[in-house]
């Protein structure tokens, strides 16, 4: 979705790692839990196959196909919004009377709009979550709310981008990471995001996906623009998924981040580079242990090479320059 990553040892990044880790999991499911957590595939129609199957794709990262910056936001704003009025999605109250699916389903979300809107205004938040339950109640996506935030989560490319980018190893801040965990609640308890409609799909400002054109522009909300499936498939009727319950959240690996190879410098740092000089050569250092001063002559005192030279330029007799038929050459007089 948004586009959130960014040399330390591996040490401290795998500790903090696990101690996050345990941070965002609870205890296991279940045994009995288990067998609600295999969702059936979605029933996609063939006219959406395609469209589908190219949401999930990253976009290319070979340079001059990928557009992103400023060029992706004037593309952006090219791209006009669909006609007609925006139809509001139902209030989902399906996790109401179900105390552990909640829990986990209220964790999923709140992870979701902490790390894809921490920083975006609150109705920015609303809309996020509303995209998460939207897809929820949408064929094409799971049918539990974790299910949809880490959909492809062991996968290079995920529907959520921080679920594989290793933006969970980053420990929330305490107060934004309570507000994403109030809206997060206010969305499970039924309340709705009308400005973003039956949206499905969203990306921030500064990245064009190709997907883009080929879907319903809906609204833009803070830096993220959204969007909804084409056609009636976009439209509240086609929403007939029921929430299947059996909240699951994966196991988070920290070591797949942090295991990462560093950068190759292909040259050596200029404090490995071999002396070649002589024992004796100070080489214009300046040793400050041995009591040295940096003390440069003031340029208007000093009668140095350059003064020389001046006045040798000034008693040297003047040239012209005199052309012929092939060239220019200077001459003496």
């Amino acid at each position: 979705m948004s586009a959130l990553v960014r040399s330390v040892g591996i040490a401290a990044p795998v500790a903090l790692a696990a101690a996050t880790a345990a941070f965002w999991h609870h205890a296991p499911p279940r045994p009995a839990m288990h067998a609600k957590i295999v969702e059936s595939a979605p029933a996609i129609p063939r006219q959406y196959l395609a469209l589908v199957a190219l949401t999930e794709q990253a976009d290319p990262a070979v340079e001059g196909d990928s557009i992103e910056g400023d060029r992706a936001r004037e593309e952006n704003q090219r791209l006009g919004f669909a006609g007609g009025a925006i139809s509001a999605a139902k209030p989902f109250r399906a996790l109401a009377m179900a105390e552990e699916d909640h829990e986990r389903a209220l964790q999923c979300l709140t992870q979701a709009i902490y790390y894809e809107a921490a920083r975006e205004p609150e109705s920015g938040q609303r809309a996020v979550a509303q995209v998460v339950l939207n897809r929820v109640r949408h064929p094409a996506f799971a049918k539990t709310v974790c299910g949809v935030v880490y959909q492809r989560f062991d996968a290079s490319v995920c529907q959520f981008s921080f679920v594989c980018d290793g933006s969970l190893a980053r420990h929330p801040l305490p107060d934004l990471w309570s507000r994403a965990k109030r809206i997060a609640a206010d969305a499970l308890n039924g309340r709705v995001e009308k400005d973003v409609g039956t949206a499905t799909h969203y990306h921030a400002d500064y990245v064009f996906p190709r997907w883009a054109p080929h879907l319903a522009k809906l609204a833009q909300i803070g830096a993220h623009i959204f969007y909804r499936w084409p056609g009636g498939w976009g439209l509240p009727g086609a929403f007939t998924g029921r929430y299947a319950g059996g909240e699951h959240i994966p196991a988070f690996d920290p070591t797949r981040f942090v295991a990462a190879p560093q950068p190759i410098i292909d040259y050596p740092p200029v404090a490995a580079l071999p002396e070649r000089r002589a024992a004796n050569d100070v080489g214009g250092r300046m040793d400050p242990t041995k009591g040295w001063k940096l003390s440069l002559p003031d340029p208007s005192t000093s009668g140095g090479a350059l003064s020389e030279m001046l006045a040798r330029q000034q008693k040297a007799a003047p040239v012209t320059l005199a052309a012929d038929n092939h060239h220019i050459q200077g001459v003496q007089p």
